[in-house]
């Protein structure tokens, strides 16, 4: 693997060999990523204390946290999923095609439902549920409104946007895993 993945506990992270993960990302532990995601310079997905499990064609954009609780939950990210700049996503479940914003931070036992979107900045609260085709924003966090077409516009748009550029990276030999491991 790339010099940017590291074992813990004699665990090594398991991603899949069309990843793009930049140069400056890390990923520890028992972690599992998908085909066709990309992670972005600065990002941390630390599953040292539990697990983290990352969908297909995930776009986790740069400097964001993903880590676990060592008690209770793991981190679970679906299919599709966007997650914007300098978010937190703390042992939390992410379902398909969810949005998170950038400075986001998504905390312990919440879940962000398919086809929602969490707003720039907001700050969903432990255990709090973001409903399928909500918009939820604020800190704390709350309901206010259903998505509408530009968010669900986004929603589709964005994650195969990122993937046509990790694309240009990964075709000039940046961000390429190495499984041989």
């Amino acid at each position: 693997m790339a010099d940017n993945t590291h074992p813990f506990k004699g665990v090594w992270p398991r991603i899949d060999s069309s990843v793009f993960l930049a140069p400056t990302a890390t990923v520890i532990g028992d972690v599992e990523i998908g085909a066709d995601t990309n992670i972005w310079f600065g990002c941390l997905v630390r599953g040292d204390m539990n697990v983290i499990r990352i969908g297909k064609r995930v776009n986790i954009q740069d400097l964001t946290v993903v880590h676990v609780d060592s008690q209770k939950y793991g981190t679970f990210i679906g299919d599709d999923v966007t997650i914007g700049h300098s978010a937190v996503i703390h042992a939390c479940t992410l379902e398909d095609r969810c949005f998170v914003g950038m400075q986001a931070c998504v905390m312990d036992g919440a879940v962000v439902e398919t086809g929602a979107m969490v707003a720039a900045g907001a700050l969903v609260p432990p255990g709090k549920t973001v409903k399928a085709g909500q918009l939820w924003a604020g800190t704390p966090a709350k309901y206010l409104r259903d998505c509408g077409d530009q968010e669900n516009e986004m929603i589709e748009r964005v994650p195969p946007e990122y993937w046509e550029m990790a694309q240009e990276y990964l075709k000039i030999g940046i961000g390429v895993v190495d499984n041989k491991k």
